[in-house]
């Protein structure tokens, strides 16, 4: 089993982003974070936790988790072609889980990756990396404290 910054892989949330992309979005809380004055001296992911914010990347993470449920529970629209009942399943063991579109296998690698970087593949992938009371919380804030509890003891700082 791999590991990503200590972690055992299932726990890990989403692969990194590239350095670009990463640097990109953070940049702009990284520039407001700087300008506290009590933050001085500190790095980026030193002044998140001292603020006790989360990271842009943790945060689109968290959407797509919370936006997921809310389609299976139809409190958000469905966009996909497939209807909820073909897009999740529930498994004994493991409870709610999302099912990934489906894609043709003689794709090209160039629509693979796209495929991969879509939300609908990346918040399956997501979703289903969740524990089983995370995803199976009755309420939207149920959801929202189990999901909470749950990303407070995964390191907020990705590679």
């Amino acid at each position: 089993m791999s590991s990503y910054n200590g972690l055992p892989a299932p726990l890990r949330l989403a692969p990194p982003e590239s350095g670009t992309t990463k640097k990109v979005s953070e940049s702009s809380a990284s520039f407001y974070t700087r300008r506290i004055e009590e933050c001085s001296g500190m790095d980026y992911w030193e002044r998140l936790k001292y603020l006790r914010i989360q990271s842009l990347q943790r945060r689109r993470e968290r959407f797509m988790i919370i936006h997921l449920w809310k389609v299976y529970h139809d409190l958000a629209p469905n966009h996909t072609t497939r209807p909820v009942e073909d897009s999740f399943k529930v498994h004994g063991r493991k409870g709610l889980e999302a099912k990934f579109p489906d894609l043709y296998t003689s794709a090209q690698d160039s629509v693979e990756t796209i495929r991969e970087n879509s939300f609908s593949v990346r918040a399956v992938k997501l979703f289903n990396r969740m524990p089983k009371d995370v995803r199976e919380s009755e309420t939207l804030e149920d959801l929202k404290v189990n999901l909470g509890n749950f990303l407070e003891g995964i390191p907020d700082h990705p590679p």
